[in-house]
């Protein structure tokens, strides 16, 4: 299994990844996971865990729209 600070960084994002995925069965996956994470002592399966990590990561590639814009600072 993986350390607990990997999965918490993980379920961190999970509501991230259920409001911005692209398709339905992420979405699915990702409140899943987080109706689970509330049981006590539930851990993901190494399968989840890496469906979590893919997830997460795709949420990144793509960029999450926080409804904001940046300002770019120059020198």
């Amino acid at each position: 299994m993986t350390c607990g600070a990997e999965t918490e960084r993980l379920l961190h994002h999970m509501p991230a990844v259920a409001s911005n995925a692209e398709n339905e069965w992420a979405v699915n996956f990702a409140r899943s996971i987080i109706r689970q994470a509330k049981r006590r002592r539930w851990r993901p399966t190494e399968k989840q865990l890496n469906v979590m990590r893919s997830l997460v990561s795709e949420l990144f590639a793509h960029g999450v729209n926080t409804g904001g814009d940046l300002q770019v600072i120059e020198d």
